[in-house]
C-alpha cells in the first residue's frame, strides 16, 4: 500500500520543485502560453497560404510557408552567433520570443487588411523563426542553469510536454477559431502569445539575482561540476578563459562545432535525431493524403489522427521522464527510434482506422520522453559556459530536418501515394534505431576487450 504512495512522491516531488521555483514560476506560464500559439499556428499558417496563393500553387506556396516557419534557424545560428552568444539564458528566450512577436504580428495585421502577398507573408515567416534555435537553446539552458541535475529531466520534459500538449488543443482550437474568424487573427493570437513570453523573458533577465538566491543556488546546483560563482561569470557574458568539465577537469572555452566535434557522443546524437526527425517529415504529408485521398475521410478524421498523438506524447513526456530518468540514456533513446517506427506500422499496412488511431496514440506515448532524455545527455556532457551555443548548433540541424523531410515527402507521396510513404518511413526508422543500437553494442565490446 506504501509503494504506490511512494512512487507517487517520486513523480510529483520533482515537478513541484520545478513549479516552486520562483524565476520558472514567471516564465514557464509565458513558455506555456507561446506553445499553445505554435500549437494553433500549424492550422492558421498553412490555411492562409492556401487563401493567399495565386490560382494553381496553393501546394507550391503552402510547402514555402510551412519550411520557412523552421528552416531559417540554422542561418540565425550561424549568422548571428557572436551577437547572440554573448547573452544569458532568460535574454535568449526573450530576443526570440520578441521576434517571432513583431514577424507574425506583421503578418496578421497585412493579413486582416487584405495586403498581405505570397512573397512578403514567406519572409515574415522565415523573419519570425530566424532565432528559434537561441530561444530553444535559451529555454534548456535556463532549466540547466536553475535546477539540480537530478531535476533537469523533468524540467525538460515539462517543456518538451507544452509542446506536446499544445497539439492536442491548438489545432483543434485553430480549426474553430479560423472558421469564425479567419487565419490572419488566429496568427495574431500567436504573435500575442509570443509577446507574452518576451515580456515575462526580458523582465527575468533585467533583473539581477539576489545575494541569498546565488547563494542557495551555490548549495543546490552546480552545472558539470562548476561553481555558482564561475556559472555567474558565464552567465553576465563575461568571457571566460576556461570552465569545468562534468569530471572536474578545466575545458577551455570553444565555439560549439569544437565543443560537440571534440565529444563524438555528443555528435553521434545529434546526426541520430537529424535522422529521426528527417524520417518523420514525410508523415506531415503523408498522413493529409492518406485520409483525404485513400481514406476519403474528414478534416475531422485528420484532427482526430493528431489528437490522439498529442494525447500519448503529453502523457508519454510527464510521465516517461520520471519513470526512465534511472534507465540507461542511449538505450531509451534507441527504444523510442525503434519503437516509433513499429507504432507507424498499422498507418502503413491497413486502410483500417481503428489500428492507425492506436498505433498513433502508442507512437505519441513512445516518442514523449524523446527530447528530454536528449537534452539531459548534453546537458550532463557539455561545459556550462558553452551548453547555450551547444543546444543552438543542436537546435539549428534538428530543427530543419523535419521541414527537409516534408519538402521530400511531397515528391514522394506524389509518386507513391500516402500508406505506401507511412510504411517506408516506419521500416526506416525502425532500421534506423537498430542500426544505433548495433553502433553502441559494437562500441561497448570494444571498450570490454581493450
Amino acid at each position: 500500500m506504501n509503494q504506490p504512495r511512494s512512487a507517487t512522491r517520486s513523480w510529483v516531488g520533482p515537478y513541484g520543485r520545478l513549479l516552486s521555483h520562483p524565476v520558472l514560476r514567471r516564465v514557464l506560464p509565458g513558455m506555456l502560453v507561446s506553445a499553445l500559439g505554435d500549437g494553433m499556428s500549424v492550422v492558421a499558417v498553412a490555411w492562409l497560404a492556401v487563401q493567399i496563393s495565386p490560382s494553381g500553387q496553393a501546394g507550391v506556396w503552402t510547402g514555402l510557408a510551412v519550411a520557412a516557419y523552421a528552416l531559417p534557424a540554422p542561418l540565425g545560428a550561424a549568422l548571428l552567433a557572436r551577437l547572440m552568444r554573448r547573452l544569458r539564458a532568460a535574454r535568449l528566450v526573450a530576443a526570440d520570443a520578441t521576434l517571432r512577436a513583431v514577424g507574425l504580428g506583421s503578418v496578421a495585421l497585412l493579413a486582416v487588411a487584405g495586403l498581405l502577398d505570397p512573397v512578403v507573408y514567406v519572409a515574415l515567416l522565415a523573419l519570425s523563426s530566424l532565432l528559434h534555435a537561441w530561444g530553444s537553446a535559451g529555454a534548456y539552458t535556463l532549466i540547466a542553469e536553475l535546477l539540480p541535475e537530478e531535476d533537469r529531466v523533468t524540467g525538460n520534459a515539462l517543456l518538451s510536454t507544452f509542446t506536446q500538449a499544445a497539439y492536442v488543443v491548438g489545432p483543434a482550437l485553430a480549426g474553430g477559431l479560423t472558421a469564425l474568424i479567419g487565419p490572419g487573427w488566429v496568427i495574431g493570437v500567436d504573435a500575442a502569445s509570443f509577446a507574452v513570453l518576451a515580456a515575462a523573458g526580458w523582465s527575468i533577465s533585467t533583473r539581477p539575482a539576489a545575494a541569498g538566491e546565488t547563494v542557495a543556488a551555490g548549495r543546490v546546483a552546480t552545472l558539470g561540476g562548476e561553481s555558482a560563482e564561475s556559472r555567474e561569470s558565464a552567465e553576465s557574458g563575461e568571457s571566460a578563459e576556461s570552465g569545468e568539465s562534468a569530471d572536474g577537469g578545466v575545458v577551455p572555452e570553444a565555439g560549439a562545432w569544437r565543443t560537440i566535434l571534440d565529444r563524438p557522443r555528443l555528435l553521434g546524437l545529434i546526426l541520430v535525431t537529424c535522422a529521426f526527425f528527417f524520417l518523420y517529415g514525410p508523415v506531415e504529408v503523408a498522413l493529409p493524403v492518406h485520409v483525404a485521398h485513400e481514406l476519403h475521410g474528414s478534416p475531422d478524421l485528420l484532427g482526430l489522427y493528431w489528437t490522439v498523438f498529442g494525447i500519448g506524447a503529453t502523457a508519454g513526456g510527464l510521465a516517461g521522464a520520471a519513470l526512465l530518468r534511472n534507465r540507461p540514456p542511449w538505450r531509451v533513446v534507441v527504444g523510442i527510434i525503434i519503437g516509433w517506427g513499429a507504432a507507424l506500422l498499422p498507418l502503413g499496412l491497413t486502410d483500417a482506422v481503428a489500428p492507425g488511431l492506436a498505433g498513433l496514440a502508442v507512437g505519441g506515448l513512445i516518442y514523449g520522453p524523446f527530447t528530454a532524455i536528449c537534452t539531459a545527455l548534453f546537458q550532463r556532457s557539455t561545459p556550462p559556459q558553452a551548453l547555450s551555443r551547444v543546444l543552438a548548433a543542436r537546435s539549428a540541424l534538428t530543427i530543419p530536418s523535419t521541414a527537409l523531410g516534408t519538402l521530400l515527402g511531397g515528391p514522394v507521396v506524389t509518386a507513391m501515394g500516402g500508406r505506401p510513404t507511412l510504411l517506408i518511413s516506419a521500416l526506416l526508422t525502425i532500421a534506423l534505431g537498430v542500426s544505433v543500437a548495433a553502433v553502441l553494442w559494437h562500441a561497448r565490446r570494444g571498450r570490454r576487450v581493450s
